[in-house]
């Protein structure tokens, strides 16, 4: 397995933390700053914590691509709760 461009920003590589996906150029994993934008924190708090390696278009480009996938994937997230 090889690294992957997953958009501009975001990156998988074997080598980088287990092929996980990364922000391009860090071993920030794109999942704990998804996780702070769950959580509410500002993206301009974000892209400081992480001491400008992870921009707003960064962080843009993850919640975009974060929601494609469970567009694509949603099926499989259902409790196949019965209607009511």
């Amino acid at each position: 397995m090889e690294q992957k461009m997953i958009g501009r920003y975001i990156v998988t590589d074997p080598e980088i933390c287990h092929g996980k996906p990364t922000f391009r150029g860090t071993r920030i994993m794109v999942w704990q700053v998804l996780e702070q934008v769950a959580n509410g924190m500002a993206w301009e708090t974000i892209e400081e914590e992480w001491r400008g390696k992870v921009t707003k278009d960064a962080i843009a480009e993850a919640v975009r691509l974060a929601s494609q996938a469970f567009i694509e994937h949603a099926d499989e997230y259902s409790f196949g709760l019965s209607p009511a």
